[in-house]
């Protein structure tokens, strides 16, 4: 990538790296992300939790790993941890990269239509992004609904419009869910069909159920947020509840 981050990380950052030199104690990497070319270190303990019988089970020169910062209080002292980063963590630090290099990429196809370069496209708004929002990933994400963000930077109008033609193209609104678990009741003596039907009206394009097991439903909302998916649900078992009338009930248990 074009982009490097400058100083030094901070202690409990996850942080990408590239082994460069394995020991039989220790590991040599350089922290991709930043400048300078910066390089940690990894003792034999926090390569991998147990005995470690031959480092190279686990590393190997050119392999990319994700660590964790222990310390860093000079380019010459950054102590890093292999062992401590849960596969979770791993696994989203790998996709949080993914999207960096994604988001660079479309800097770069719309800066050359513009005869720009990738340093152009940083300096223009790339850098100011990054400090306001923390990524240009995550830039990105805030000008799928709300384009005015990236009208403020006062670009080239055409840029701008390329630029975010590309960001529709290429993202979509990031959903939230809100789901539990319905208990649904009916005491009429054609309560079969009228839990039915009443089911059926709440299924929208944002609410779906699934069966469990009389009289039991799951269901899941989907918004762009939390609040707008709880209103959804409200306003769901409200239907549901009406639907049923005076011999029904309904519960709901929400899911953590």
């Amino acid at each position: 990538m074009f982009y490097h981050k400058k100083g030094l990380p901070e202690s409990g950052e996850i942080v990408l790296c590239t082994v460069k030199k394995v020991g039989s104690h220790s590991v040599f990497v350089t922290l991709d992300e930043y400048h300078d070319n910066l390089e940690g270190l990894i003792n034999l303990p926090e390569i991998a939790p147990g005995r470690i019988r031959n480092v190279r089970d686990y590393v190997s020169e050119g392999k990319v790993v994700v660590c964790k910062v222990l310390d860093a209080r000079d380019k010459f002292h950054i102590i890093l941890s292999l062992r401590r980063v849960t596969l979770n963590v791993k696994l989203n630090k790998q996709s949080d990269y993914k999207q960096a290099i994604k988001a660079e990429k479309m800097l770069e196809i719309v800066g050359k239509e513009f005869k720009l370069t990738i340093e152009d496209m940083y300096n223009k708004f790339g850098y100011k992004a990054i400090e306001q929002f923390g990524s240009v990933n995550s830039f990105f994400q805030e000008v799928l609904t709300n384009k005015k963000l990236l009208d403020d930077f006062n670009l080239n109008p055409d840029l701008t419009k390329k630029l975010f033609s590309l960001i529709q193209d290429k993202y979509t609104i990031p959903e939230v869910e809100v789901k539990g678990t319905l208990t649904v009741q009916s005491y009429d003596p054609d309560g079969l069909s009228i839990i039915k039907k009443s089911l059926l009206k709440i299924i929208k394009d944002k609410v779906s159920l699934s069966y469990l097991g009389a009289p039991k439903y799951k269901i899941i909302v989907k918004s762009k947020d939390f609040k707008t998916a709880e209103g959804i649900l409200k306003n769901s078992i409200d239907e549901l509840t009406k639907g049923l009338g005076n011999k029904g009930k309904v519960e709901f248990l929400k899911e953590e």
